[in-house]
């Protein structure tokens, strides 16, 4: 007699073979780093979530579709999250029926029923810190790296992804500039920083080599491995300390009481604005999409964009 358990051990083989199947379609598709490994983690997420509940990930109906999406709900993810684990499902079924495992994708019609509604609701704003509680945070940082990263998320607004790109050639000493590596949602890809942020990241840049760096590794910043820092990384960098000086909650279920590296993008655009920084001077330093036509015409000469960062960009008097 074969037991549930027994069952459920068989049924579980397949998932993974599927989900293994999904992300080398993936990395044969080119898609970036970033994003497989995006999908790998929620779909890994999501298999665990219904193998609990004695359903398969590799044949996903509307009951476990509704399953996910309670679990989610329960756990208070905004809308952007729950956007991400059902665009990583979508992809995973589109695969199922490219392969002849599945013959629909049912995750489409499920997201237009029930996703799409959670956009116009409230949503809780995310944590944002006073100028001096961000002069607080950084300077109680003894790490060079970790403090060079919270200073650079702080000064520029750049996304979490953005900054794990950043090789040490991208960055202009000189102008005090950063190149960033291209990305379908930014359109200005030079930033700026001052010259707080220049001693932060110089002072970082002399404990580099400390680390056991990995042959041909160019990345601005490193793991303890010595490879490239990972979007956990950076996650773990910002909230360990931030919860150490009582800026962050992990065992809070309020998005509010979350201090994560995107609150530093959240951050840095309201302190532009208080300053008097006009909007589209802000829009072209966080390099926001360009959607409407006009902006096409709109051209901000780059020196005066940088006087103009520089005088709204916050000074923290980092040690």
């Amino acid at each position: 007699m074969i037991t549930q358990s027994s069952n459920t051990e068989r049924a579980l083989v397949p998932d993974q073979e599927a989900v293994r199947g999904f992300l080398d379609d993936c990395e044969l598709r080119r898609l970036s780093a970033e994003t497989i490994t995006g999908y790998k983690s929620s779909l890994q997420i999501v298999s665990n979530v219904l193998r609990n509940k004695g359903l398969c990930i590799s044949k996903l109906d509307n009951r476990s579709l509704k399953e996910i999406l309670q679990f989610l709900v329960d756990k208070r993810y905004v809308y952007n999250t729950l956007v991400q684990y059902f665009s990583a499902l979508s992809g995973f079924c589109d695969y199922l029926v490219w392969e002849g495992i599945a013959q629909t994708n049912p995750v489409n019609p499920f997201r237009k029923r029930y996703i799409r509604q959670f956009k116009n609701q409230h949503e809780p704003e995310r944590k944002l810190i006073s100028v001096e509680e961000m002069a607080m945070l950084i300077n109680s940082v003894l790490d060079p790296r970790d403090k060079a990263i919270m200073t650079l998320l702080a000064k520029t607004g750049i996304r979490r992804g953005e900054l794990i790109r950043i090789d040490i050639d991208d960055i202009d000493w000189t102008n005090e500039s950063i190149q960033l590596k291209p990305h379908p949602k930014r359109s200005n890809c030079v930033v700026f920083f001052d010259d707080e942020t220049s001693r932060v990241l110089k002072r970082w840049m002399n404990t580099r080599p400390s680390f056991g760096i990995e042959p041909g590794c160019k990345a601005l910043f490193i793991n303890e491995q010595g490879g490239r820092l990972k979007r956990h990384g950076v996650s773990h960098a910002v909230t360990k300390h931030a919860g150490r000086v009582g800026l962050h909650n992990p065992r809070s279920c309020r998005v509010e009481d979350h201090l994560t590296p995107h609150c530093f993008r959240h951050w840095f655009t309201t302190n532009l604005r208080r300053n008097g920084m006009r909007r589209e001077m802000i829009q072209e330093l966080r390099g926001d999409a360009r959607n409407e036509a006009v902006d096409i015409y709109d051209h901000i000469d780059k020196k005066e964009l940088k006087r103009a960062y520089l005088a709204a960009v916050p000074i923290l008097g980092i040690g």
